[in-house]
This record gives C-alpha cells, sequence and structure tokens, in this order.
C-alpha cells in the first residue's frame, strides 16, 4: 500500500474515491484514493476518512482499476476519417477503460513521417479528444534526417513496416535502411516498433483469394514473421536501439524473443485480443471481420501465446485497432484476398482479455499489467497504467463479474465491424475517468501528450 504524507487535519481534495476492491500498488485492497489537480495524492486504507468535494464510492460489484494505455490505436484522421477519427475512437476507448492512447502515423493522411504532418494531426484532434492521445511517428523510405525533428517534437517512438503496409504513403523499408533508421534511432535515445513480416518469404507464399480462411492464413506463414523478427533482433543487436515487436501473433518466434532478451537486447513485444481470444479452426468461411495482419493462428498458437505472457517473454497487450469502411471490411463475396486487414476492438480489449484471462488463473492486476502499466512502459508514457501516487488520476469503475454481449451496432467506433458481434464476455466498465474527470461522452476534455 502506497501513501504520501500523513493527511493534514481537514484537508479537502479535489476528488476522492473509495471501495472495499481498489487495485492499488499492493493489489486489490479495500482502499480510498485522494486526487488534486489530476493528479493521485494520496491512497490510505479504508475508513481513513478522506475529505472530498466530489466523491466515487464504488460498490462491492466493481473494481476501481488504472485507465488502460494502448499505444497501437490507427485513428486515421486526417484523411481517412470515413474509417475511424479522434472523436469516435476516444469515446470507444472511454468506454473500454482505455484512458490513454498512442495513434499510429497511418493510415492518416498525410502519414506522421515529418513535422507539419504531426502538426497536422495535432490539430485536427487537439477539440475532439475524450482521452488522453500520443503520437508515433513514422519511419519510411528517405526520412531518416527527419527522425530527429520528429523527436523533439514529442512523438513517442518510430513505426516501420518490412512489408507492404496496405496503403500507398507509407513504403516499405529494406534492411539496409531498416539499420541506417535504428542506428539514428540509437543515436537520439528514441526506439522503434516494428511491424514484422518478410516480404520476400510472402511473396513466395500463394496468394489469398476466396472464402476460405485457411487460404488467407496459408498466404502469412509463421515463417514470414520468425525471419522477420530474427531480422529487427540482430539489427537491435548491432546498433543498440530499442526495438518493439507489434502484433505479435507467431509463437514461432517466441524462443529466438526469449534468448534475445536473455542476451540483453534492447527489445520488447506486444500482442493483441484477436490472437488471444480467436483460432483459425473456428474462422467461418467469408468471415472477414477476422482478417487482420498478421493473421490469427490456430489453437495451440494461442495458447503458447498466453504461456508468454505468463512467464513475461511477451510485454503487452494492445489492440491494434485498425477499422475501415463496412464496405472496405466486408466485400460482398466474402474474399479474403480483397477485404481490408484490421480487427476492430479499442472499446471491447478488457473484457475480452479478462474473460480468457480468469479462465486461466489469472487475476485482475496481471491484467491491467499488461493492459496499463506495461504498454506505458514499453512506449515511454509516463504517470499513465497505475494507480498510484504521483500519477494522473486515470481509472475507471470496472464490474468484472458482470457479463456484457458485444452488439456491434452498439459499440461507439465509427463502423460497426467486429469479429466479437453476439459473443458474452465477462467484465463491464461502468465509468471512466481521466485526469480526475468523468467522461460524459459529449464533452472532449483529453489532453494531447508528448514524449
Amino acid at each position: 500500500m502506497q501513501s504520501d504524507s500523513p493527511e493534514e487535519s481537514g484537508a479537502v481534495h479535489d476528488l476522492v474515491a473509495r471501495g472495499p476492491r481498489v487495485l492499488g500498488p499492493d493489489g486489490v485492497r479495500p482502499l480510498e484514493v485522494g486526487v488534486d489537480d489530476g493528479v493521485i495524492t494520496v491512497i490510505a486504507p479504508a475508513g481513513a476518512g478522506l475529505a472530498g468535494r466530489r466523491a466515487v464510492e464504488v460498490g462491492a460489484d466493481a473494481v476501481l482499476m488504472p485507465g488502460l494505455v494502448d499505444a497501437h490505436v490507427h485513428v486515421n484522421e486526417p484523411g481517412r476519417t470515413e474509417w475511424e477519427g479522434f472523436a469516435s475512437a476516444t469515446r470507444a476507448a472511454a468506454a473500454g477503460g482505455v484512458t490513454t492512447i498512442v495513434d499510429m502515423p497511418l493510415n492518416s493522411i498525410p502519414p506522421t513521417v515529418d513535422v507539419p504532418a504531426l502538426a497536422a494531426k495535432r490539430a485536427v484532434a487537439r477539440d475532439q479528444v475524450f482521452v488522453d492521445v500520443g503520437f508515433w511517428g513514422g519511419a519510411v523510405p528517405g526520412n531518416t534526417r527527419r527522425l530527429a525533428e520528429l523527436d523533439d517534437a514529442g512523438v513517442f517512438g518510430f513505426k516501420c513496416f518490412l512489408i507492404d503496409s496496405g496503403v500507398p504513403e507509407f513504403p516499405p523499408i529494406g534492411d539496409t535502411e531498416l539499420e541506417r533508421d535504428m542506428a539514428e534511432i540509437a543515436r537520439i535515445g528514441s526506439m522503434v516498433i516494428v511491424h514484422a513480416e518478410n516480404a520476400r518469404v510472402i511473396a513466395s507464399s500463394p496468394p489469398p483469394s476466396g472464402r476460405k480462411y485457411a487460404s488467407f492464413l496459408g498466404s502469412r506463414p509463421h515463417e514470414a514473421e520468425d525471419s522477420a523478427i530474427a531480422t529487427v533482433i540482430e539489427t537491435a543487436r548491432r546498433t543498440g536501439a530499442r526495438a518493439h515487436i507489434l502484433h505479435l501473433s507467431s509463437s514461432d518466434a517466441l524462443p529466438e524473443i526469449a534468448r534475445a532478451k536473455r542476451d540483453g537486447v534492447q527489445l520488447t513485444v506486444e500482442t493483441c485480443p484477436h490472437y488471444l481470444t480467436l483460432d483459425a479452426e473456428r474462422v467461418p468461411d467469408g468471415a472477414t471481420a477476422y482478417k487482420c495482419c498478421p493473421p490469427i493462428r490456430g489453437q495451440a498458437n494461442r495458447e503458447a501465446l498466453w504461456q508468454a505472457l505468463g512467464d513475461g517473454v511477451i510485454d503487452s497487450i494492445v489492440s491494434d485497432h485498425s477499422p475501415s469502411t463496412v464496405e472496405l471490411k466486408n466485400p460482398p463475396d466474402g474474399d479474403f484476398g480483397t477485404a481490408w486487414g484490421g480487427v476492430s476492438s479499442l472499446q471491447l480489449g478488457l473484457p475480452l482479455i479478462w474473460s480468457e484471462a480468469r479462465r486461466r488463473g489469472f487475476d485482475l492486476a496481471r491484467v491491467a499489467g499488461w493492459m496499463g502499466s506495461g504498454p506505458a512502459g514499453v512506449a515511454g508514457v509516463r504517470g499513465k497504467g497505475r494507480l498510484a501516487v504521483g500519477y494522473d488520476a486515470d481509472f475507471s469503475v470496472f464490474a468484472d463479474d458482470h457479463t456484457l454481449t458485444v452488439d456491434a451496432e452498439a459499440l461507439l467506433h465509427k463502423n460497426a465491424v467486429t469479429p466479437y458481434d453476439g459473443l458474452e464476455l465477462s467484465g463491464v466498465v461502468q465509468r471512466t475517468f481521466v485526469r480526475g474527470r468523468e467522461v460524459d461522452f459529449r464533452t472532449p476534455s483529453g489532453t494531447l501528450l508528448r514524449r
């Protein structure tokens, strides 16, 4: 249990939150939390009698838990705002207990590959966000000299693709440029986050077509991920750069990842709810809502990812919320070869992971670590992801034993497409607070973050 100095007699906080189950620094305890100027200033045992101008009383059927940090969200605005936008994305985040997101440098137009593009994105986001928002920069062919400028402007790191990104304005980089960019990123003290699939392996695989998911899965084999991850690891080893593997799907890469970490390579890894809750054996014909890159793999692969989470080989869980319009995502013929690849789950991550985690014996503190402090630590988002003194007062009221039946039409994402439609999940987010203010879904009050 964590506290600041003893309460001064008569101290009145801006906000006090209390309940019999509060997920604080030492696990779930009966606690009271004092908040001033949007920051947690005291955590005390239940019964301490903290006084506040406002109070949040959490019942025994819910947990007061830290706000989650989703460091992998494609907001798509400006340029493809019909796919998603800052207002819709951050509303959905808040409804799912996510209090901070970090926006990917694509699929917006322009992509965030130079300072003017970052300024344009910040300008359009500024008056729309319901949670706090940070930004990744992009590493694309020819912009190595701009990386330091973007770093100075406050991006949290740099995303690159080793394969076609799916949009022409964000091309992939080759091995030579990867090494050059990682050396520059090491020099400026930032990090590179990599979509790691090997273009040569995929080019030699049969192209996807038709309604059978097996055709799509065969077009992006394990080897594509495994060899690309090996390239990233060896480049990080040579350059000393911090490297992060995005949306790990292939469990075959786990031994190489574990070995690199033991060797001291500065490497972190994330995975996503769709890889931990879905499996290839149960994807229906023509169900293109399940299409994502890298792909959802088999049951045994999924269980190996869970084992790696438990063992600490995988550092965090993020959504990779990658929406598009219904027309792009669900072609009339159900062709996996032509459908947009991306899963919408920003609002659903917590109940998805909690539903699966509790069945495997993991508690809510582990889930909060994977989805809160874990992503915050990887991305370097300070003051987020923990319910602790000195941290921003970002938290949600989560009814962990309540059930939720997913209704795609009722979600706050801009487009009603999700592979989870109709699924019954455990856990309901009842209220969300950002910097001590409850999100009302009408008045944007989030903050734009800088590294």
